[in-house]
């Protein structure tokens, strides 16, 4: 149990550490409102874990200890819900309508279609 505990953490910190960096860059190069590092991670991370789902699901390569570092580890790291969820709100607060419901819309529609094309090109 340590053991994985600490796996997932190691994956974590990569994860987590690569958010920042992403959010860095898309800051930097995106001035607008629309929370482009949140959407860039989140999209992204949700096309791994479709691919690692699908490797584990259907050919087995994924053992418990792999699943650790990159399911739970670097996705879990990776991606932000909590940021996303602020995100939505600072949109709400700031009564940007629009920019709330594309940023939401697209959010969820890209990630779902990403998880769903990340296990397909593993089948």
């Amino acid at each position: 149990m340590i053991k994985m505990m600490l796996l997932a953490g190691c994956g974590g910190f990569v994860g987590t550490a690569l958010r920042f960096l992403t959010g860095k860059l898309c800051a930097h190069i995106h001035l607008g409102s629309f929370p482009l590092g949140t959407f860039v991670v989140n999209v992204v991370g949700s096309l791994l874990i479709g691919i690692l789902f699908g490797l584990a699901e259907n050919r087995g390569v994924l053992s418990p200890a792999a699943s650790a570092v990159l399911v739970t580890g670097f996705c879990g790291g990776f991606t932000t819900f909590s940021t996303f969820a602020d995100d939505i709100f600072l949109l709400l607060q700031k009564g940007q309508w629009w920019m709330f419901v594309g940023y939401l819309f697209l959010s969820l529609a890209l990630g779902v279609l990403l998880v769903w094309a990340g296990r397909s090109m593993v089948r």
